[in-house]
């Protein structure tokens, strides 16, 4: 009957129910195999004596409160226990047929020991419990001497990570027999740390496993563990033979961490980037602080977690001198710096500085834009590049670069009139290439596309325009890769632009002070500049690429001859290994994925080396100041996850929080694209390279040199392979009730849900297949859904999604319901090229594409009045918002916003029977907010064991009281949903019905 204690005494139902236990108990005779079994040891049966501390409780009666697995527990208080030996009490029970059993202690006055409400679970055999820790030993046993050194062996075992009450030592000798299951009791050392001393009688080691007395086993994946004389500890699998004890004394850390070096200061208007290659530490550097000099405030100190600080809006034509300092956890601080000095110029015009949002990002469905080609609202930055006649854009007067800031803040009616409050926007840093318009060729990271930018629609101003109308901008960004051409202020190559018949239609001309910025156009070709500042036919002093200017042996599509040094690759040694990497991707499943070239026109950052990670992290958190409310990382599987949790993530969270304060910086939302394109759970068995392995945090340490760490980790994480991996029930109701998520071990990366995207072909494949790894993701909640996107369709398909309006109106009422983030790539809300291929180079126009120009559907006018409700249109436009799958989205995005259950809930598919079909719950204590949902989609539903009361229907309106804790829906059709809200009252009513019937919600 009693499971959990007070820690106090029993409360007065506990009480009572003993007092009829033990009235029952007095009138009845006493039957063999029921209740929990007498007291006294027997000399047959299956026992257990446990041997209680009483040093630190001062109790004058004991008693054993007791159930056997599976039966009843012994009246309150229990039975009394008898004095062993001096400070110990003990009492030896018969378990019957049970193979384990639950304890709890008390001195029959109200004072329990209860194991912090938890119980006590013990095993059979000679059990010790003192001060809350347990082991297998008889602690009144007389006559045990340690062994002499030289014939021992000390076993360290740690219980940080198993989380292990006892532990017993299953051990053999060398040449000698096992111990008997389930070996020796170890004894607490200190926190985290069991330890055991054993006679080898002679023997040179021992093979040893490990166990918690109840079943569960640690034989090092059956391996057994391979122990020597001496010392050793086991720790997360790995044994450390001659280890220093690891509960002695800890001695004082004095050494200070290196000086830092290589520091350099960059000014850019009056604004300021500092970086420096990072200290080492005997212990671990924990951060630095920079000092600064100059201007009228005198001299500023301020602390820094990563190797890279920036500031702005400094005073004008002013010297500022920095030094930088590191610190360890001891405190110790290292000698400053060489000083490095930067001047800085006069201010740009002011801006109006903007803020991120902040709110849960889970509220906001997310439409995504490739800026380029949405609206066209400025057409004087309007660029075709190399391409235009080439790819066919210039028949069709159709630039790469057509759509922009300015015609992107023109229609944020439109998107919030679809719905949306989070916009998705392609990359914003100059790009360099010939075919660049999407933004994944990034040239200068720190500045904006002028392509993009108009007077009045800076990036600035969109994100502050965007904010104004409730609506987030996550932008897309790019660590793992540059432009072809470098990156401006890294490096950039010089290459071998040879003028030759074949190619001066290609290459510009060298034109010296000339500096790319995208824009600027070439009076001679009427094109925008291309390499006319890296171009040279001459062999540049300094050279390092092998075979300068010699034909190569290799021709162009065109047939034209290719000549060394003309195109950058990996292997050319046109780029330095200190900062890029040197090699072909090979294996895109293997450890070279992460450290190799996917592509001629990505030329691959070396992100360990720190220079690199300095001129990233510096990048990137310009953005972060500006406002936004997101980033979106491309490629983030082609980076060792060891390197996002030491280097990147922490700097983004670091700047998040430092500008925006805790409250915000928890909800700026980074999500990966984690390229994992299978039907399975893990990709081709290679966990580095599934998508949900990205959202935890490390579970060892590394070798502080970040390539050597990459390679540990990748080795490491694929030996322990997939069932080896963590779990989280974070995305799964408990029953029908939700519970606080625990993140503790989340590493700062969400991701995009590549598992439902390859199955979206059908909607219950993309339901059976995402409900499978949610699992493995730290918390499914936050994934990013979408059918398809500017790379593919459904199962790696080439092209826009085709399977028409009757699936995409299925596909968005799974997305709209289910947990994760909805997300629209644009267009598709009326199948806007549907069919088409996505992408396919410069070799077709993009017109003929599913990255098409969209601004013809928007002319017109609209105004929003709220997420998914128009007040006016007029135009095209007005057509486009008119069609079926537009009021569908809008419909659907209305009922999400109106549910907190459908936006932030946990889920269940317990006791439901039907295809797309759960239970969400969303509970929030500083809120009030307690939202229950049950949800089909399509199909037929039946909802056992659920919460008796009044449901409502957001679809339909329909009522339904449940007092059986049954709720059968019949199946609403193809695209169709019914969301049943259960009616709590007050801040927690049903909504009711949720806008006007339409086309497929009715």
């Amino acid at each position: 009957m009693t499971r959990h204690h007070r820690r106090a005494r029993p409360g007065p139902l506990t009480l009572l129910l003993a007092a009829l236990c033990a009235l029952v108990a007095a009138l009845l005779p006493a039957l063999p195999g029921t209740g929990a079994r007498a007291a006294a040891a027997t000399d047959a049966g299956n026992t257990a004596t446990v041997f209680y501390s009483t040093t630190s409780t001062g109790w004058a009666t004991y008693n054993l409160h007791w159930a056997p697995d599976g039966d009843s527990w012994t009246a309150v208080p229990g039975v009394t226990m008898e004095s062993a030996c001096a400070g110990w009490v003990k009492r030896t029970v018969d378990l019957g047929a049970a193979t384990g059993w639950q304890a709890t202690f008390n001195n029959g006055q109200g004072t329990w020991d209860n194991n912090g409400g938890k119980n006590y679970a013990l095993g059979t055999g000679t059990i010790t419990v003192k001060d809350g820790a347990v082991a297998h030993s008889d602690p009144c046993a007389g006559g045990a001497t340690d062994p002499p050194p030289g014939t021992s062996a000390t076993v360290f075992y740690s219980t940080a990570t198993v989380g292990w009450t006892t532990v017993n030592l299953h051990y053999a000798p060398v040449g000698k027999a096992w111990t008997t299951v389930p070996g020796v009791g170890m004894e607490p050392a200190c926190t985290g740390w069991v330890k055991k001393t054993v006679d080898l009688g002679g023997a040179s080691g021992l093979a040893a496993t490990f166990n918690n007395g109840n079943g569960t086993w640690d034989n090092d994946n059956g391996a057994n563990y391979a122990l020597g004389t001496g010392v050793s500890t086991v720790k997360d699998h790995k044994v450390t033979a001659g280890a220093n004890d690891p509960c002695a004394a800890v001695v004082p850390d004095t050494t200070a961490p290196s000086v830092p070096s290589a520091v350099k200061a960059t000014a850019t208007d009056t604004a300021v980037v500092l970086a420096w290659d990072p200290s080492t530490d005997d212990t671990g550097v924990t951060g630095y602080q920079v000092t600064r000099t100059g201007g009228s405030k005198g001299t500023v100190v301020t602390s820094v977690g990563s190797t890279v600080f920036s500031e702005s809006g400094l005073e004008e034509a002013t010297t500022y001198t920095y030094t930088v300092v590191a610190l360890d956890a001891a405190g110790n601080v290292s000698a400053a710096s060489a000083p490095a000095s930067a001047a800085t110029g006069h201010a740009p015009p002011p801006a109006t500085s903007g803020e991120m949002i902040g709110t849960d990002p889970r509220k906001d469905p997310i439409y995504f834009v490739l800026t380029a080609r949405f609206y066209d609202g400025d057409t004087s930055n309007d660029r075709g590049g190399n391409q235009d006649v080439a790819s066919g854009n210039a028949a069709n007067h159709d630039p790469m670069f057509r759509g922009d800031f300015k015609g992107l803040v023109q229609k944020l009616d439109y998107v919030k009139a679809l719905g949306f409050s989070a916009i998705w926007i392609t990359p914003v840093v100059l790009n360099r290439s010939d075919y660049d318009y999407h933004g994944y060729h990034g040239y200068d990271f720190y500045r904006v596309d002028p392509r993009l930018e108009s007077a009045g629609a800076s990036y600035q101003d969109l994100i502050n325009a965007a904010h104004a109308k409730g609506i987030k901008i996550y932008q897309d960004v790019v660590y793992n890769h540059s432009s072809r051409w470098g990156a401006k202020g890294l490096f950039t190559p010089t290459v071998y632009g040879v003028r030759d018949a074949q190619w001066s239609w290609y290459y510009d001309e060298k034109e010296d002070g000339f500096e790319y910025d995208g824009l600027t156009i070439d009076p001679k070709t009427g094109k925008s500049y291309y390499n006319g500042d890296v171009w040279s036919t001459a062999e540049p002093s300094g050279n390092t690429c092998l075979n300068w200017g010699k034909p190569s042996g290799r021709y162009s599509p065109e047939g034209y001859t290719i000549y060394n040094c003309q195109w950058p690759g990996p292997t050319d040694k046109l780029f330095p290994a200190d900062l890029y990497h040197q090699c072909w991707i090979g294996n895109w499943e293997g450890e070279d994925s992460r450290s190799c070239w996917l592509a001629d026109d990505l030329a691959d950052f070396d992100t360990e080396s720190p220079t690199v990670q300095n001129y990233l992290i510096g990048a990137y958190n310009k953005y972060i100041d500006m406002g936004v409310d997101g980033f979106r990382i491309d490629t983030a599987v082609h980076i060792p996850r060891v390197t996002w949790n030491r280097r990147f993530l922490p700097a983004i969270q670091q700047r998040v929080l430092q500008d925006w304060g805790q409250d915000k910086a928890q909800n700026f939302f980074v999500f990966g694209e984690v390229g994992a394109f299978v039907n399975d759970k893990w990709n081709r068995g290679s966990v580095n390279h599934s998508a949900q392995f990205y959202t935890w945090k490390e579970r060892k340490e590394y070798s502080p040199d970040d390539t050597a760490a990459a390679i540990e980790q990748y080795n490491y994480e694929e030996q322990l392979g997939t069932g080896n991996q963590p779990t989280s029930t974070n995305a799964f109701l408990d029953g029908n009730a939700y519970h606080t998520p625990d993140h503790s071990r989340f590493s700062g990366m969400n991701i995009i849900d590549m598992r439902m995207h390859m199955n979206f072909g059908d909607a219950h494949n993309a339901f059976d297949n995402g409900k499978d790894s949610d699992d493995s993701t730290n918390d499914a909640t936050y994934n990013v859904v979408y059918v398809d996107s500017h790379d593919y369709g459904p199962n790696k398909s080439s092209v826009r999604y085709a399977g028409g309006q009757d699936a995409w109106a299925e596909n968005m009422a799974l997305m709209w319901t289910f947990r994760g983030i909805p997300t629209l790539y644009y267009g598709s809300e009326i199948q806007f090229q549907a069919g088409r291929t996505i992408d396919c180079g410069p070799s077709c126009p993009l017109a003929t594409t599913g990255r098409a120009y969209y601004g013809d559907h928007l002319e017109g006018s609209v105004t929003a009045s709220d997420y998914g409700l128009v007040s006016s249109a007029s135009g095209e436009v007005a057509g486009t918002l008119a069609q079926p799958l537009v009021e569908h989205l809008q419909r659907l995005n209305r009922i999400r916003r109106a549910i907190p259950a459908l936006q932030m809930g946990q889920y269940s598919t317990d006791g439901v029977s039907g295809g797309m079909s759960f239970k969400r719950r969303y509970t929030d204590a500083a809120s009030g907010d307690d939202s229950f949902a049950l949800v089909t989609v399509t199909d037929a539903a039946t909802f056992t064991g659920i919460p008796n009361g009044r449901y409502v229907d957001a679809v339909t309106g329909d009522t339904r009281t449940v007092t059986g804790g049954t709720l059968a829906v019949t199946a609403p059709g193809k695209g169709d949903m019914r969301v049943y809200v259960l009616d709590l009252g007050g801040r927690n009513a049903a909504p009711g019905k949720i806008g006007a019937d339409g086309p497929y919600l009715r």
